[in-house]
């Protein structure tokens, strides 16, 4: 099963002076699910990641993003499903709500996130909690 990638884990990931940064490297370099993410959210570490990671960190980034490391989703219906979600909960914003639409659209229930305080409440298509990883 898929597991929706936030720029929150990603930076995590990225940059060995974040907090998380040890939380997150294990798991990520570990998992042997698909990490799947959204054009929003790759816009967003292209803008992020040289602030908290460095110029070398996008660079790594980039990098995994041209070997495939990360499938990054869109679909003609994506923004339609965002909008939705962003309206019904306007503090998530659009970026986090294509990961909702994301997930909902892969059947999965994880999502990688440092970002409890957006996720923790939102629920699966069947109104089920997402699980939070890692």
């Amino acid at each position: 099963m898929a597991v929706v990638l936030d720029s929150s884990a990603a930076i995590a990931f990225y940059s060995d002076t974040d907090a998380a940064h040890e939380r997150v490297l294990p798991y990520i370099n570990a998992l042997e699910d698909d990490l799947v993410t959204t054009p929003l959210i790759v816009t967003e570490l292209d803008r992020q990641l040289p602030r908290f990671g460095g110029r070398r960190a996008q660079e790594l980034f980039w990098t995994d993003l041209e070997r495939g490391a990360y499938t990054v989703r869109w679909w003609s219906t994506a923004m339609a499903e965002t909008l939705v979600l962003a309206r019904e909960r306007p503090a998530l914003g659009l970026a986090d709500a294509s990961l909702l639409a994301l997930a909902r659209l892969l059947g999965t229930d994880r999502i990688a996130t440092l970002d409890h305080r957006h996720f923790r409440l939102a629920r699966t298509a069947e109104g089920l909690p997402f699980e939070l990883v890692p």
